[in-house]
């Protein structure tokens, strides 16, 4: 694969990074822009990262408008708030209704608009601006967006009945509709936009990954859905690639590595792939950017751990022991290990004598933790696809009963959001946990704070205007309450030592503290810090973790425990490594 320079690809006007949190488009859209801005082009890059760093990266102040950078001719960086955008947006949508409508349908609405689809709304609403202004297109050689829109919302854009007003009078049961509710004023300026993103002359859409399994296949998914629209213009950039090594650990790494390049998904194959090695520092400052594509260099943090012992899995195991919790549920973004440490959970409490049911979404961990059921452990997985297919074939039969076809194709397109999909599981989940009265139930991979107000607001919703679309079973209805008894459940935090992670964590954890769900452990999974790595560039990169570190023990008052990297797939014995 060849190094990502940008210098040597001919690059159209309008550049989109994408991937998952965490794999590097901040610092590969900086790097981009810098290197384009050195060459001699005139650059504007913009982000739409809730978790963007933009100002660490460039040590300056930055605004919605757009800063001249005084180290990098030619370049000018706007840093877009889209959390803040949404909260205006929201507003703008619901106050014509205040004093109108029922407080009970006010906090429906409320709820329909604090989902991540209706951040991305706001955000694109607010590059749409840099997409179609006449002024900034003679102005710039190329303009950088840091974080594109999902396919999902390109979609929503394009729906005729999605510029209808109907949010005030109908959910169908459904969890992100509304998000284009008044936005009707932008409707030209939305389609210029989204024809803008398809056309392959003026844009190009860069997938960012690591080379792992789980960054890989959101890449494909992305792929996927973008092609679905028209945005076929796509390269994909693998980020963090080691290209040596000379100790065990980093040998262990370059061959987890080439192992999943070697079984990149189909999807991904096709498409022109360049690579970045991996760097030993954080990408900050202008030495730093500008290397990234071109050298690496070694710098030891100096930074001290502030924990004088730090607390391992067992100890998060023994406080769920001791503390007697029912329900137990890991949470983080893809790829962070919620289904390892799920099940070393269970293996943990089973161990001590408690009757453990183990529950998990993740397809690859179908009763492959072999976990001897005479331990006292039953095991259940839950199909994703399936629960999302009965789910989707209830509402939308209950709405063709009521509805045009315009709206059934905006009600389509939102059962295809990832709140939807977090419903449809949590119904299963909320069955498992009624069968599991006399258990432990743990469960790996749970909904989010927003998809749980959101069952909560319909339920009550529903019961003001007396509809039956989606209806929310009683089992999730009992389960809701129990959620909120900090005595019987418990919200395990899963992360990593990287700014992205540990930032997504935070909102994820504001999210469950607006649906009133406790929170007491993180667990950071997967540190190099801790492996006693002596390869130079890996003990560099492990002695940046320590900021993060620190950030974590004391945003949860130490109550934090950390798990080593790991080559291995941790099964089995492994599994009761991790709990020793």
């Amino acid at each position: 694969m060849e190094i990502f320079n940008p210098k040597n690809i001919t690059l159209t006007k309008y550049l989109f990074y994408t991937g998952k949190g965490g794999v590097g488009k901040t610092s590969t859209a900086c790097a981009t822009a810098v290197t384009l801005a050195d060459s001699g082009k005139k650059v504007l890059l913009v982000s739409t990262d809730p978790a963007s760093n933009l100002q660490d990266v460039f040590n300056t102040d930055l605004n919605n408008k757009g800063v001249a950078i005084k180290e990098v001719h030619n370049l000018v960086v706007a840093n877009l708030d889209p959390i803040q955008a949404a909260a205006e947006y929201r507003q703008s949508v619901i106050d014509p209704y205040r004093g109108k409508l029922p407080d009970a349908v006010l906090n429906n609405m409320e709820e329909q608009l604090s989902g991540s689809c209706t951040v991305e709304i706001a955000a694109f609403n607010e590059f749409s601006k840099f997409i179609t202004d006449e002024d900034m297109q003679k102005e710039y050689d190329h303009i950088v967006f840091d974080t594109a829109p999902t396919g999902h919302t390109l979609r929503m854009l394009q729906l005729p009945s999605a510029w209808s007003n109907f949010i005030s009078e109908s959910t169908h049961g459904a969890s992100c509709l509304g998000q284009l509710s008044g936005l009707e004023s932008k409707k030209a300026v939305y389609k210029k936009a989204v024809e803008t993103l398809a056309d392959g002359a003026l844009t190009t859409l860069i997938l960012v990954s690591k080379p792992e399994e789980a960054p890989l296949k959101e890449a494909e998914r992305a792929s996927e859905e973008l092609s679905d629209i028209g945005v076929n213009n796509q390269v994909m950039v693998i980020n963090g690639v080691l290209t040596s090594y000379d100790d065990r650990t980093s040998e262990s790494l370059y061959q987890k590595q080439q192992k999943a390049l070697a079984e990149m998904p189909q999807g991904l194959q096709e498409i022109t792939t360049y690579m970045i090695p991996l760097r030993a520092y954080n990408i900050t400052g202008m030495d730093n950017v500008r290397a990234l594509l071109t050298e690496d260099h070694y710098t030891i943090s100096d930074e001290k751990l502030n924990a004088q012992t730090i607390p391992q899995l067992k100890d998060v195991i023994d406080d769920l022991y001791n503390s007697n919790k029912k329900v137990i549920f890991t949470m983080g973004k893809g790829g962070v290990g919620k289904t390892t440490i799920a099940a070393a959970i269970a293996l943990g409490l089973s161990k001590k004598g408690r009757k453990v049911h183990l529950t998990t979404t993740d397809p690859a961990a179908h009763l492959k933790f072999v976990i001897d059921e005479s331990s006292g452990i039953t095991m259940s997985h839950i199909d994703e696809q399936a629960e999302l297919k009965k789910y989707q074939d209830e509402v939308l039969s209950k709405a063709r009963e009521t509805m045009s076809d315009e709206d059934i194709a905006y009600v389509e397109e939102d059962l295809r959001s990832p709140c939807t999909q977090e419903i449809a599981v949590f119904r299963a989940f909320a069955e498992i946990v009624e069968k599991a009265e006399n258990e432990v139930v743990v469960i790996d991979t749970a909904p989010t704070g927003h998809t749980l107000l959101l069952l909560d607001s319909t339920q009550s919703y529903n019961q003001e205007i007396k509809r039956s679309q989606g209806d929310i079973p009683e089992s999730a209805k009992k389960l809701l309450p129990r959620l909120r008894n900090a005595n019987e459940t418990e919200v395990i935090i899963i992360t990593l030592a990287e700014a992205t992670p540990v930032y997504e964590a935070m909102r994820l954890e504001e999210d469950l503290k607006r649906a009133n769900i406790a929170t007491k452990w993180w667990v950071i999974n997967s540190s190099l810090y801790f492996t006693g790595t002596t390869n130079k560039m890996l003990s560099a990169k492990a002695s940046n973790e320590i900021e993060w570190i620190n950030k974590v023990d004391a945003h949860a008052n130490g109550k934090f425990a950390i798990i080593s990297w790991s080559a291995d797939e941790i099964k089995n014995e492994k599994l009761i490594d991790l709990i020793k």
